[in-house]
């Protein structure tokens, strides 16, 4: 009988893929998130029972980040309850170069369930279903001044990672980082995406204030500013400027590069001017 399978984050970037990659497998599945029923809200930990209740294995996807300062109790908290209900394993996405998320991997790590950490680094799809798709279609990028590159790592990659952690043995109490099998600056990021286009994207660069107060001035709210700026004063300070090969060992396969991601994103027509 296959293990029933609780993925947290269900309608978000990783989850929803492995919703999908689950369902053709005709694994069983409880989704976990606010609109579901019953609901799955990090902040009300009070109506957890009823989600965890009977299920086998999670898939953690927390929100908004594991840098969050709450996270570590609401994992805490969550494993206290897997292990109540008798889960049996967990797989936790987590973030590079992250101290709370350290820590949260140490709770998941020390918890007496089976577990898998997948140690992640900035989302490819960060670019096409993420923060930055709004500026790609406006063809105009304002982004604080950075000198560190980043490992962008593919979302079809990962998930597929962490649906073998989820349906084989051989990934249990394995910690891995994941990364793509280039560094590139945003910059280039961008200017990828431009000469895929045949089309300018306009890249000014601020300083991190100025940036910041422009999200506010956009709207944004406190927590989601507050994110951003710690993830571009934190980690993306130069920590995470390494490829590693932990994908590789563990699926026999490379990595997809950033530059086969764009092609197949511009195929898809959704950075396409005509699909505002």
């Amino acid at each position: 009988m296959k293990p029933i399978t609780l993925i947290l984050g269900s309608s978000g970037k990783t989850g929803s893929r492995i919703l999908n990659k689950l369902t053709q497998l005709n694994y069983p599945l409880r989704l976990g998130s606010r609109k579901t029923i019953p609901a799955f809200d990090w902040e009300k930990p009070e109506g957890w029972d009823d989600v965890i209740k009977g299920v086998d294995q999670i898939y953690i996807s927390y929100q908004p980040d594991l840098a969050h300062p709450n996270s570590i109790h609401h994992i805490q908290k969550l494993i206290e309850l897997s292990k109540k209900y008798n889960v049996k394993r967990i797989v936790l996405l987590s973030g590079r170069g992250e101290p709370e998320a350290e820590a949260c991997e140490k709770l998941v790590e020390n918890s007496g369930l089976e577990w898998t950490i997948l140690r992640s680094s900035w989302f490819s799809q960060n670019f096409s279903e993420g923060m930055f798709l709004g500026q790609i279609l406006e063809r105009k990028v304002i982004f604080p001044k950075l000198k560190s590159t980043e490992p962008f790592v593919d979302l079809e990659d990962l998930t597929d990672l962490a649906v073998d952690a989820l349906v084989k043995n051989v990934h249990i109490g394995k910690k891995y980082e994941l990364t793509g099998p280039t560094l590139l600056s945003f910059q280039d990021a961008f200017g990828q995406i431009a000469k895929e286009l045949n089309e300018t994207i306009y890249f000014e660069e601020i300083p991190l204030d100025a940036y910041i107060k422009m999200l506010g001035e956009f709207g944004l709210d406190q927590d989601t500013i507050w994110l951003i700026r710690y993830l571009f004063e934190t980690v993306l300070d130069g920590r995470n400027e390494t490829v590693v090969s932990d994908f590789e060992k563990a699926m026999g396969k490379k990595p997809k590069a950033f530059k086969d991601y764009v092609k197949e994103t511009a195929k898809s027509g959704v950075w396409n001017l005509a699909s505002t």
